[in-house]
């Protein structure tokens, strides 16, 4: 396996070059071709004046070309810089100066706003932009068109990194996490062994490709076991519908509001095909077990949850396909994850003691992981790393759990969100839960 997260097709391009990878519309990009473009990628940033460990930015929405880009810079040593194109432009201008991204790549749609931030970033020497002319900047297609579509030979170290991509909180600007190839070859690999992906497999995608719910849910994965990643541009529960009778899609990854629109369709339902899928996975939050059900029931295919952060692994738990499925759990931590629910009452920072700090089987505790795949800490932010990771590679998520006596664990919720009634811990998400129950009550939200 090569230690390039940028190679993860390698296995899939050995086998089955002419397997679709990536569909798009009416564009399908095979394994052979897919593979052709991002060394064509690789070879065009080196030429740009790219070298390893520089850190390149990409604004794009949900295309495919995202996917040549993005893992064809880490071809070139290059750290992948995703950019969420939802937050404002301050935001997204602090994080090219904060990451020092040297060059800005971006599709033909945001183009005019690319070149604004560019702009107004200081460390952005260059735009890549996917126009045929572009109104300042460098033509896409063009710099492919003249680089190499051979390998290119660049020896990357496991712990070197891959991509720096942003998170928010509640409070204070966005975090860069540091996270390395070998930790999320790691991911990637182990979720597709989870998840049992091979080449006849097909992941409908409608969340935002940059977003860790597609990127470690459905693209990483699939392109490992040699699936095929079928793109929309964005979530309509009636075209999702029509994408998997036309595509014929085994898989689709969501959030929870998403899989309520999505039987609440019934007309789309009623017309087209949904028999292809074999299988769903909710996650980024928690769903209520009755959309599960109802999804289940529509669909004719089971629901798996899971659980992560993008400091995580980024993926902790998951349910795995072939084994047990839990209502309202995010199944198991990964082979190869450690975890621990510690007494949420001790504060965070500090190493993890085995023992007297643990929680009882069922019972809620903070949950601190240990896996290949866990960030290097926060760019920039000593402090702050601090605080969240270990020098032995524990990592305090600030999430709460429960775990049952076959080691599956259900999400409480925030450490910051538990609510002290009379001195009892009450946790929002146990009530909302409690809520949704009632036949007429559709949604809820609890808060302090």
């Amino acid at each position: 396996m090569s230690r390039n997260l940028g190679h993860l097709i390698a296995g899939a391009v050995r086998l089955r070059p002419a397997h679709p990878a990536v569909i798009q519309g009416d564009v399908t990009v095979t394994y052979g071709e897919l593979d052709a473009r991002m060394n064509r990628v690789a070879h065009a940033l080196r030429a740009l004046g790219i070298r390893q460990g520089d850190r390149v930015a990409f604004l794009f929405g949900n295309e495919y070309k995202f996917v040549e880009a993005f893992f064809g810079a880490m071809r070139a040593g290059a750290v992948s810089v995703p950019l969420n194109v939802r937050l404002p432009d301050a935001t997204l201008a602090y994080i090219l100066e904060h990451s020092e991204a040297r060059l800005l790549v971006a599709s033909s749609g945001l183009a005019d706003r690319a070149g604004a931030l560019a702009t107004g970033a200081a460390t952005v020497e260059q735009v890549v932009l996917d126009t045929p002319r572009p109104p300042a900047g460098l033509a896409y297609e063009t710099l492919l068109a003249a680089a190499s579509p051979d390998p290119l030979l660049l020896d990357t170290g496991p712990d070197e990194l891959c991509m720096l991509p942003y998170t928010s909180g509640s409070t204070g600007r966005p975090k860069g996490v540091l996270l390395t190839h070998w930790g999320q070859l790691w991911n990637a690999d182990v979720m597709r062994k989870c998840l049992m992906i091979d080449h006849t497999e097909r992941a409908l995608v409608a969340v935002p490709l940059y977003h860790k719910n597609a990127m470690a849910g459905s693209l990483k994965p699939f392109l490992t076991g040699g699936g095929t990643v079928v793109i929309l541009p964005g979530f309509d529960p009636a075209e999702v519908i029509w994408a998997i009778d036309r595509y014929r899609c085994t898989y689709t990854g969501g959030v929870p509001a998403m899989f309520k629109m999505l039987v609440a369709e019934t007309a789309a339902l009623a017309k087209y095909d949904v028999s292809s899928l074999r299988f769903a996975m909710c996650g980024s939050a928690t769903v209520p077990e009755e959309t599960m059900h109802e999804f289940e029931a529509r669909f004719g295919a089971p629901v798996g949850e899971g659980y992560g952060l993008t400091e995580g692994g980024p993926v902790v738990c998951t349910t795995p396909r072939w084994g047990l499925r839990k209502h309202g759990s995010a199944g198991p931590p990964l082979p190869g994850c450690q975890v621990r629910l510690l007494d949420p009452e001790r504060g965070s920072g500090g190493r993890p003691v085995a023992g007297t700090e643990e929680v009882a089987t069922g019972e809620v505790g903070e949950l601190v992981v240990r896996n290949p795949g866990i960030a290097k800490g926060y760019y920039k932010q000593p402090e702050l790393t601090r605080d969240r990771f270990t020098a032995d590679g524990w990592l305090y998520t600030g999430d709460l759990a429960r775990r049952d006596a076959q080691g599956y664990l259900s999400i409480s919720g925030r450490k910051d969100d538990m609510i002290n009634v009379g001195g009892e811990h009450v946790y929002p998400k146990e009530v909302e839960d409690l809520l949704q129950r009632h036949p007429r009550i559709v949604d809820a939200a609890v808060v302090p």
